[in-house]
């Protein structure tokens, strides 16, 4: 039986639509003092890891989805570049619920912070590689890495389109 592929229409990024997630994160002043504009991580399950990384083309389908449930997570990309991200609100449930995955198109001038438990599939884009900075645990791809297999579980893929 083939599976089906969904259409995501990915929205621009706000701090509001991004809430229910985690969180955006702007520039803000040099001296600006801790508040709640700043990343509010959760990093005490272990050793946090800030690496750069350089993701190849992943284009815009995808078929997993994958969430972490000891750490919040961070991820920006350098140059400037902009990139796509599915997501799903955290949950007790073993894996999201369809109609929950939503798309957002993340600009080169922020970064976002992925809240406890957040399903992501991502980050996706058309070019060659972006280099993107990464925010973690030292062990959260081996130890802290819950994937739903949205074949298996749905039989359906989805492909994020930008507005």
């Amino acid at each position: 039986m083939q599976c089906s592929t969904q259409q995501l229409i990915a929205q621009p990024i706000t701090p509001e639509t991004f809430q229910p997630y985690g969180q955006v994160i702007f520039a803000s002043e040099d001296g600006a003092v801790y508040g709640p504009d700043n990343a509010q991580l959760h990093l005490d399950q272990g050793i946090p890891r800030f690496y750069i990384v350089r993701l190849e083309k992943l284009g815009r389908r995808f078929s997993r989805i994958t969430r972490h449930l000891k750490c919040t997570q961070c991820l920006g990309s350098l140059a400037g570049k902009p990139w796509l991200m599915a997501v799903a609100p955290p949950g007790d449930a073993a894996q999201p619920a369809l109609d929950q995955i939503t798309a957002f198109q993340i600009p080169g001038d922020c970064f976002i912070k992925l809240e406890v438990g957040t399903w992501h599939a991502g980050p996706h884009f058309d070019t060659d590689f972006i280099d993107f900075y990464n925010l973690e645990l030292s062990d959260t791809n081996q130890v802290d890495h819950d994937t739903c297999n949205l074949i298996n579980q749905y039989n359906v893929e989805f492909i994020i389109t930008p507005m």
